[in-house]
Parts: structure tokens; C-alpha cells; sequence
């Protein structure tokens, strides 16, 4: 599972122009999900966006976590993570889970967080989606459950 990690003060997704999910401080994370992905990598995956320690602690450093603040978060599938630009001129997706599995595996991620974080937003699956936010710091990161 790869994942795109933003800090945020605020994000939103829509679909048609209706906003279907929409946070505050917290994090905003693009999700993709590899034709080898398991529950391992979920969970991991999971515990990896709730406990990183991205949010300034009183001094200014960035020593609390998502849980520790009560942030929110927004999860967006985007498979175009799994992109291999390698050959060229087409990303090959290769690597990304069907989008029948992908979607039983995000949806099940969905879960997973969920069991951690009380507010949690989503996009819709396969679905054209416009992504707002205003990066805090800004913070970004990359994680993949691969290494």
C-alpha cells in the first residue's frame, strides 16, 4: 500500500461538484493499493497515518500524532500512486490492485482507521474526484507498507 501524506488545516473531495467529504485540522491522505497487498499492510498502514508524529507539540516540534490532537482525517483512493514511469511516455499500473480488489482492500482499510479515528472522511471510489486543501507547514510524506 502506498500512501501520499499531507498535514492540512482544511481539505474537502468532490464528485460533480457536490463535496462529499470534508475535514479541519488533520491529515489528508491519497491511497493506492498494490496487486500484492494484504490485511498485513492495512493495518500497518493504518497504525502508520494515526500514530506518526507530524503535529507541533507546544515547543514547535513535531512530536504529536494524529490521535494525540483528535485530528480528522481524509482518505482519498488514487491508484495513479502505483505509476510506473519508468518506460515510456504511459504510466504502466502494473503493480495496482483490480479495481475489484482494490476496492474490497480500501474499503476495508476504511474500517481499520476507523477503529482509530472517530472522524474520518472519504472520497468516492473510481470515481473523478476534486481534491482541495491547504497543506500546513507544509508537511508531506510518503509511506509504503513495501518499504
Amino acid at each position: 500500500m502506498r500512501v501520499v501524506l499531507q498535514r492540512v488545516s482544511r481539505a474537502e473531495v468532490s464528485v460533480d461538484g457536490e463535496t462529499i467529504g470534508r475535514i479541519g485540522s488533520g491529515l489528508l491522505a491519497l491511497a493506492a493499493v498494490s496487486r500484492l497487498d494484504g490485511e498485513k499492510d492495512l493495518v500497518w498502514m493504518a497504525r502508520k497515518i494515526v500514530d506518526l508524529r507530524v503535529f507541533d507539540d507546544y515547543k514547535g516540534n513535531l512530536n504529536l500524532s494524529l490521535r494525540d490532537i483528535c485530528g480528522q482525517l481524509l482518505l482519498v483512493s488514487q491508484f495513479t500512486l502505483y505509476g510506473d514511469c519508468k518506460k515510456g511516455r504511459r504510466p504502466s499500473y502494473s503493480e495496482a490492485a483490480t479495481p475489484a480488489e482494490a476496492e474490497a482492500l480500501f474499503d476495508r482499510f476504511i474500517e481499520i482507521v476507523r477503529e482509530s479515528v472517530p472522524d474520518v472522511q472519504t472520497g468516492r471510489f473510481q470515481a473523478a474526484m476534486e481534491v482541495r486543501l491547504t497543506n500546513d507547514g507544509p508537511v508531506t510524506l510518503i509511506l509504503d507498507s513495501k518499504g
